[in-house]
C-alpha cells in the first residue's frame, strides 16, 4: 500500500459534482463513487475532514428578475450542503466508514453542532468528519469555508476536487487555448482573479499558508493520487 504525503487534510467537493449527468440534485451513484475514494484515503491513514457545497441545489445569484435576495439565498445553500453531507455520510457507512456530521448551523436531530476540538477527536479515532452549512453566515461560500475548517483543525493542505484538471489563466470550457497553470501562488490567483476560488478562500489560505490542490474529482482514483503526492492538477502556495 502506498504511503501519504499528508496526515491531516481538509477536501471540499462541489455540490454540483453529486447531480453527476442530471445537472440537479443527488445522483447516489455518484456520490456511492465518491464514498468509495473517500474510504480509500482513509485506509492509506489519512484523517480527513470534508467540507460540501449545495450548489446542485440551490446558487446564491440567478439570472431571474425575481431573484431572492442574498442572505435568504445563502442560508438556503447552507440547508442544501446538509443534505448533500448527509447523503454522503449515508453512503460512506454503507461502506462501513466511521463518519460523523458537524454543521454551522444548529440542526441535532440529523447532526452534531461543529465544535472545533470534537471534530478533531473524530478525526484522531480515524472518523471521517463532514463539515455541513458553510460557516454559518451568509456572504462566506463553501470554499471559504473548507479553508477555515482546514486552519482550524490544523489540516496539512486543503484538496479542492473540481469538474476541471487544474487551474487555467482563462475558462478553459469557453478558451480552447487555456493554458494550464501547474503552480502558483496565493498572489497570482489574487491578481488574476482566477476563478479558482473566492478572494476570501484564497486571502484566508495564503495567511494559514495553507497549500491548495485543484484536481479533478471525474477521474477516478485522483484523491488518492493526490494524497500521495502524484503531480497531478495544480498547487497553490
Amino acid at each position: 500500500m502506498p504511503t501519504a504525503r499528508y496526515k491531516r487534510v481538509v477536501l471540499k467537493l462541489s455540490g454540483e459534482a453529486f447531480a453527476g449527468g442530471n445537472g440537479f440534485g443527488i445522483d447516489p451513484d455518484v456520490v456511492h463513487r465518491i464514498a468509495g475514494e473517500i474510504k480509500e484515503a482513509r485506509d492509506l491513514g489519512v484523517q480527513l475532514g470534508i467540507v460540501v457545497g449545495g450548489g446542485n441545489f440551490m446558487r446564491a445569484r440567478s439570472t431571474s428578475p425575481h431573484d431572492i435576495d442574498r442572505t435568504t439565498a445563502d442560508y438556503m445553500g447552507m440547508l442544501a450542503s446538509v443534505l448533500n453531507c448527509l447523503a454522503l455520510q449515508a453512503a460512506l457507512e454503507s461502506l462501513e466508514v466511521d463518519t460523523r456530521v458537524q454543521s454551522a448551523i444548529e440542526i441535532r436531530e440529523v447532526a452534531e453542532p461543529y465544535i472545533r476540538r470534537r471534530a478533531i477527536r473524530h478525526l484522531e479515532k480515524t472518523r471521517v468528519v463532514i463539515f455541513a452549512a458553510g460557516t454559518g453566515n451568509p456572504y462566506f461560500t463553501t470554499d471559504t469555508a473548507a479553508a477555515l475548517r482546514a486552519a482550524e483543525i490544523d489540516a496539512e493542505a486543503l484538496l479542492k476536487a473540481s469538474t476541471v484538471d487544474g487551474v487555467y489563466d482563462s475558462d478553459p470550457k469557453i478558451n480552447h487555448d487555456a493554458k494550464k497553470l501547474e503552480h502558483l501562488t496565493y498572489l497570482d490567483a489574487l491578481s488574476a482573479r482566477l476563478k479558482v476560488m473566492d478572494a476570501t478562500a484564497i486571502s484566508l489560505t495564503m495567511d494559514t499558508k495553507m497549500p491548495v490542490i485543484v484536481f479533478d474529482l471525474r477521474t477516478a482514483g485522483n484523491i488518492v493520487r493526490v494524497l500521495v503526492g502524484e503531480q497531478i492538477g495544480s498547487t497553490i502556495s
